[in-house]
């Protein structure tokens, strides 16, 4: 400690005055009405609050807070607290001590939970990386010990307005399971910050293709010039799987002969084997595709070996079609919509879409896949039918 310090009854009119005299060293003042209470006054002026006592026979400085933001009141209180706990036998530095130890947010992130916890429970890091990178950045560099319910809410809320509800609370779920972890592996002590920040309602997204659409969008699929893209955009919608599936199509995952498609239990959003049926239009295709020697049903020239990223294309079919507000998701919707149309019951739609939620798993695990079939192929049947008796009759009415 330094020797330039003197006892002092702290008013904010005396510690105002204090700093005004030049100084080359840190200058300690203590306040006479709290034990151990002291102002540290730097040569800039900067002054801080902070408990100067002997714990165990140790000199200990605990810093509490800048003054004028922290009041002398205020500071006044958290010494109050910091000697109780002194005269229980408890050395608050050696908290502060572990939580300076305490990884950050991101330190936590890449070296823990990315190796621990995501390369065995997710199929792929991309997703995760991208939600931790693009949401949770303003976290990133505080210590776990900071992070406080409040701080999670404030981002809760701006992501919301920013991004939406859905970025947003995809952003807290990570957080939350990220939290989850570090408690379980002994990183973390303290209450789950995210636990009591409720969702946002979440409107659940109806888009898919209707029947005065289909007539454009087949006529624009049939001009797209990429005759892989042009096949996997019209297997997408016979057959109705997910984007990452229909990219990763392997022909050892396919059975002409039984017109099923087997994706491993590796590759699916559940982990769990599912068999889709392929309907008759969706089998014409894979056969003429049968020709390439390649693993993949849809090569490509990366890393990866498949096809990686068909949204160019699909611009330019939307483009061409004039639709608007479709996703490429929204041709999985598109072939359980029509399903619904024909009168397919839910538990044949689930199935039919590899759904498997936790209710309905034993329903869908008794059905069998020649009535999904064919309810698949119903639903194919007037899909492709809307497209071309549509386009006739628009084409009639031109001539």
């Amino acid at each position: 400690m330094d020797n330039r310090n003197s006892r002092l009854n702290f008013t904010k009119r005396a510690l105002d005055a204090l700093g005004s005299q030049h100084s080359s060293q840190r200058t300690y003042y203590h306040d006479t009405t709290v034990r151990g209470l002291t102002l540290a006054v730097s040569p800039s002026g900067r002054k801080t609050f902070c408990l100067y006592r002997k714990i165990q026979g140790r000199p200990e400085r605990i810093s509490i807070g800048p003054f004028p933001d922290l009041t002398i009141e205020q500071a006044r209180g958290v010494a109050h607290d910091l000697n109780s706990s002194i005269a229980k036998g408890i050395n608050p530095a050696d908290g502060l001590r572990t939580r300076r130890q305490e990884l950050s947010l991101e330190e936590f992130f890449h070296e823990q939970f990315r190796a621990r916890h995501v390369l065995s429970h997710y199929k792929s890091t991309r997703n995760v990386d991208s939600i931790f990178n693009s949401s949770l950045k303003t976290l990133a560099k505080q210590k776990l010990g900071s992070i406080r319910s409040r701080d999670v809410t404030k981002l809760h809320v701006d992501l919301g307005r920013e991004r939406g509800p859905y970025s947003a609370n995809r952003a807290i779920e990570l957080l939350r399971t990220m939290f989850n972890r570090a408690t379980e592996w002994n990183l973390f002590h303290g209450p789950n910050p995210v636990v009591g920040v409720h969702r946002f309602r979440e409107q659940a997204r109806r888009r898919f293709l209707h029947a005065d659409e289909l007539p454009r969008f087949f006529k624009s699929l049939d001009q797209e010039p990429n005759s892989d893209l042009r096949d996997f955009f019209a297997l997408k919608l016979l057959i109705g799987a997910r984007r990452s599936n229909m990219q990763g199509m392997r022909w050892d995952q396919i059975n002409l002969q039984r017109a099923t498609w087997t994706i491993p239990a590796n590759l699916t959003k559940e982990s769990n084997e599912i068999e889709l049926p392929l309907a008759g239009d969706a089998l014409k295709i894979l056969k003429t595709r049968r020709s390439n020697t390649s693993p993949w049903v849809f090569p490509g020239g990366g890393k990866t070996g498949h096809l990686v990223e068909p949204k160019s294309a699909w611009r330019r079919i939307l483009k061409r079609a004039g639709l608007e507000d479709l996703r490429i998701h929204d041709l999985r919707r598109t072939l359980g919509s029509w399903q619904a149309a024909m009168g397919a019951s839910l538990p044949i739609i689930g199935k039919s879409l590899g759904h498997m939620s936790t209710e309905a798993t034993m329903v869908y695990a008794r059905l069998d896949i020649d009535p999904v079939r064919k309810s698949v192929n119903t639903a194919a049947r007037a899909i492709l039918k809307a497209g071309r008796v549509l386009a006739k009759k628009e084409s009639r009415g031109h001539e």
